[in-house]
């Protein structure tokens, strides 16, 4: 089983997003623990679609990105990297302003994949707005 990787903080995953998607939509790390990643982004209208509403692939971006930071986090000893290999999402709710957070928890850390849930949420009253799965595949040199 993959345990948190010490080496591995909010400050340097946040740094990691960069010049990168994630930093691009403003996506920010705010806590790292075993077999959790929490996770919040605000809300432009770079993430909004043309109906007025909340564009599904910024709640996936703000997902997947969470779930990745998560397993960047829990390599195992010795694993190069990651790419996800499946996502699936369910999109409950929407919303036109504020910030969405995301909590990614772990459910299979295994040596040749990783499988995360992530609950998206509307920050300002905790109501969910999509649940997430990914399977993660580990990469080794």
């Amino acid at each position: 089983m993959s345990k948190l990787r010490p080496e591995i903080t909010v400050e340097i995953l946040n740094q990691r997003g960069g010049e990168y998607l994630p930093g691009y939509l403003g996506i920010e790390i705010l806590k790292l623990a075993e077999r959790t990643l929490t996770s919040r982004m605000p809300v432009k209208k770079l993430h909004i679609a043309p109906n007025e509403f909340l564009h599904a692939a910024s709640v996936v971006a703000l997902a997947d990105t969470t779930c990745g930071y998560a397993t960047v986090a829990h390599l195992p000893e010795g694993a190069q990297s990651f790419t996800t290999i499946e996502l699936k999402s369910n999109h409950l709710g929407t919303v036109r302003e504020g910030s969405i957070a995301c909590i990614a928890t772990a459910q299979h850390l295994g040596r040749t994949t990783q499988v995360w849930d992530a609950v998206v949420s509307d920050e300002s009253n905790g109501r969910t707005i999509a649940l997430f799965r990914c399977t993660q595949m580990i990469l080794w040199p």
